[in-house]
């Protein structure tokens, strides 16, 4: 197999991709054998029989995927032994010792599958980036006329240099300062990315040992080892091989969507993407530019191993430095016919009137060059690339690193913002937002307000605050970790969903720690850890969609805390905690299953706690007779007949400065427009909380994604057949098709990078604002006002999927995962 046929797996992402990757390999491999003894057949022809086997079953399995826990089992051997044919067959490697550390075998993967790193695209030379900045109309016009100016009177004229030499100076000084401080800026980022990929080391394994290496080291066939802890970045794109230890991988970066996605053998991980939770072997199948990030890297740098999109290409210069232009040439044109004017009315006077002697036409030419100089503004090159250095630097000293020069002025002209959502108008932190206890009901609206204080302050609410920390505290996984200082959250780690449940019960004003390691049966630590033993850990699955920890009483019999799945709980429970603490059977589930629906079309994820006191003899592994999983397989018996406690909305908050920050933008005339690759009910929910979309956008009281007008809120999907014309079998963008929408567009959902990058380019193409009787009409039947010029776009984003946008539109704001 080759590089482009790997790198087609990581695109496809299903384990169809994978078959067809073996069939192809068996294909060639077929080529050139002789028939051999089908009674004795060899070792070779044995492997390729149970490879086909393998391809057989892994395209049936995909086509009719199993529902049944047998049959989810079977697929899932299936795919392992399917990736452990790639390893060991295909790609010549071990999952147990890895590739050889030979260094000509490591040269063979890099010639035959390609190196992880991207081919640097060359520094802009110092001589290249002086000739750039001298292409301005301007100063192409200054630098006439200084040298004419120097050659009349140096040779017909009375020797008055200094008036071109000036001129000539002042563009020099231009020129200079321009080039100069783009060329430092290159170097500056060159550096950066320099320490970056120094710094930037996995571990492998070569020839059974663990070998730490560089990502650029990294080669097609290597066995990764990641895991949530301290390898988590992901280098390339890689296959997972069994058996994964609850691997959960957050693929915002790429993709936008801030679910965290469970792995399974043979499970593509894509690099750049990151390990949050457990931690798992994988073989490296596609590095460098035949990897996702790596061809999207490619575009975004121009490297030479990258393709561009000819066909959304569009203006370079920045909205200044354009109309600067234009006014430069009217200054010229202007300024040709005064001189002309001047030239031939001291001809006519000087010549045909007071009959002068001929060799005064020197001092009349002299005269119109003189009045062109005048009208040429020498000085406002200087002036604008002095405004722009200042403002470079002081947005340097602000933490803002510009790349390029005329970008401080681009930003000030912006009249459109497509913002990311994940780690920009939000904090990158799963939240609890939203909580249902005891007959009440909180959501939590303003984002500078906890849900712990909003909850505690709230006097028409009745909540255990105890219970709730001692079921989160005791029934979450010690790789979860929140890291305080008195009332500070310092840092976090582990599985989203569970940091912000501990997050809540810091809210509470307790501490997680003190709570487990004061349990019997869960405290692993002094005398109390002796008896770890004594308590029960049902651990998470997709299957039961729960996990549950049960700890042994005082007074004997065990207690059983346990979360999952908000349908999956309020399921499992028979009874209910009231609003004076007390327990009573539930009659009536409607309020809670209402509550949970109300807090899903919101975007959020909801999560139901429950506990029950068990008995001394109960038998953790006995299965239920009337409860069944999501999988359809028996419950544990413990895990039902629960007691409800509440439900817990978690979502990854809004910032608190953005309400204000969008608010801003309105008042100065700024479009701002949601781009992200979250469902629709997430995505409308952060804009409306944001302000984005406001209450003229929808059709009913309700917020959420159902009630919009007609084509304010678009998927990805819908977005591209919209917009593009298929011609010949080629998508061809229409601008036309793209007009009717933007305007109305507020929230785009579901999208993917190319999805940005088609709505950077068409915004910035628009020429509705010459059309007035549109403009009027958007006005009149949808109170919607274009800005009166063309669309100067600015894209933010914080992962690698937002990087071809982000060179796209005329100005790109590349941010840190939490902004």
């Amino acid at each position: 197999v080759d590089s482009t046929q790997l790198g087609d797996v990581s695109q496809v992402r299903t384990r169809s991709g994978l078959a067809d990757l073996l069939d192809n390999y068996m294909t060639s491999a077929r080529t050139g054998q002789t028939d051999e003894d089908a009674e004795n057949p060899s070792s070779a022809t044995q492997v390729t029989t149970n490879i086909k086997r393998l391809i057989v079953k892994l395209r049936d399995n995909d086509t009719n995927p199993k529902s049944s826990k047998e049959g989810e089992d079977s697929e899932n051997n299936v795919a392992e032994l399917a990736a452990l044919a790639l390893a060991t067959v295909v790609l010549r490697s071990n999952p147990e010792t890895g590739i050889s550390i030979d260094e000509a075998d490591i040269q063979h993967r890099v010639g035959t599958f390609g190196s992880n790193a991207i081919t640097e695209r060359e520094m802009t030379s110092y001589l290249l980036l002086c000739y750039e900045a001298i292409q301005d109309f301007v100063l192409i016009m200054l630098v006439v006329l200084g040298v004419v100016g120097i050659v009349v009177e140096v040779t017909i004229g009375e020797n008055n240099w200094l008036e071109g030499t000036a001129i000539l100076v002042s563009v020099f000084i231009v020129v200079n300062v321009t080039a100069g401080i783009d060329y430092s800026k290159q170097i500056a980022f060159k550096r950066l990315s320099k320490n970056l990929d120094d710094t930037n080391t996995k571990n492998v394994l070569r020839d059974g040992e663990i070998v730490m290496v560089t990502d650029a080291n990294i080669v097609v066939g290597d066995i990764l080892l990641a895991n949530s802890h301290s390898m988590a970045s992901i280098p390339a794109d890689c296959i997972l091989l069994g058996p994964a230890m609850d691997l959960k991988m957050d693929e915002s970066t790429l993709t936008g969507e801030s679910l965290l996605v469970s792995k399974k053998a043979g499970d593509v991980i894509l690099g750049g993407t990151t390990a949050v939770q457990g931690s798992g072997k994988m073989i490296v199948i596609a590095v460098g530019v035949n990897s996702l990030g790596g061809r999207i890297k490619a575009r975004v740098y121009e490297s030479a191993d990258g393709d561009g999109d000819e066909d959304l290409e569009g203006d370079s210069d920045s909205p200044l430095f354009n109309k600067l232009e234009i006014l430069a040439k009217h200054i010229g044109y202007a300024g040709t016919v005064a001189a002309l004017f001047v030239f031939t009315i001291s001809c006519i006077i000087g010549l045909g009137i007071e009959k002068e002697d001929p060799r005064v036409l020197i001092d009349y030419f002299m005269l119109a060059i003189t009045v062109l100089a005048v009208a040429v503004p020498e000085g406002l090159p200087l002036a604008v690339t002095l405004a722009l250095a200042w403002s470079s630097s002081k947005m340097t000293k602000d933490q803002n690193l510009v790349k390029n020069l005329r970008a401080c002025e681009t930003m000030g002209c912006t009249t459109t913002i497509c913002t990311d959502k994940t780690g920009t108008l939000t904090t990158n932190q799963m939240t609890a937002r939203a909580m249902y206890t005891q007959h009440s009901n909180t959501i939590c609206e303003d984002p500078a307000v906890t849900l712990g204080t909003s909850v505690l302050n709230n006097p028409h609410m009745t909540v255990n605050s105890t219970l709730i920390s001692e079921i989160i505290s005791i029934c979450t996984m010690n790789e979860t970790v929140l890291t305080t200082e008195g009332d500070k959250i310092l840092g976090s780690s582990g599985n989203p969903t569970e940091v912000a449940l501990l997050k809540l019960v810091h809210e509470f004003g307790n501490d997680y720690r003190t709570i487990r390691d004061n349990t019997r049966g869960r405290s692993d630590v002094g005398e109390l850890g002796e008896h770890l033993h004594e308590g029960k850990q049902l651990a998470f699955s997709s299957a039961r969609k729960m996990m549950s920890w049960a700890v042994p009483l005082a007074a004997g019999g065990y207690r059983i805390y346990s979360k999952g799945a908000a349908e999956v709980v309020v399921n499992r429970c028979v009874s209910k905690l009231e609003s004076n603490g007390s327990v009573a059977k539930i009659k009536d589930k409607t309020t809670m299953t209402d509550v949970a629906v109300q807090y899903s079309r919101r975007g959020m994820r909801v999560l139901g706690i429950a506990y029950r006191d068990l008995p001394q003899d109960i038998d953790f592994d006995a299965e239920s007779t009337t409860e069944t999983n999501s999988d359809g397989t028996n419950a544990f018996e413990a895990e039902t007949d629960l007691t409800f406690v509440g439900l817990v909305g978690i979502e990854d908050p809004l910032r608190r400065e953005v309400p204000g920050a969008i608010r801003d933008c309105y008042r100065a005339g700024i479009d701002v427009r949601l781009v992200t690759g979250d469902s629709p009910n997430t995505a409308v929910s952060i804009a409306f909380q944001a302000g984005i979309l406001r209450d003229s956008h929808f059709t009913s009281a309700e917020k959420v994604a159902v009630n919009l007008k007609p084509n304010v809120l678009m998927e990805g999907a819908d977005f591209r057949t919209k917009v593009y014309d298929t011609v010949e079998g080629k998508q061809i963008f229409s601008q036309p098709a793209f007009d009717l929408i933007w305007p109305h567009l507020r929230v785009l959902a579901r999208s993917s990078p190319d999805d940005k990058l088609t709505l950077a380019h068409g915004l910035n193409q628009s020429t509705l604002f010459t059309q007035k009787d549109v403009r009027d009409a958007l006005m009149k039947e949808h109170g919607i006002k274009l800005f009166p010029d063309r669309q100067v776009v600015a894209m933010t984003g914080d992962g690698t999927n937002d990087a071809p946008a982000l060179k796209r539109a005329d100005i790109g704001f590349a941010m840190g995962l939490t902004g």
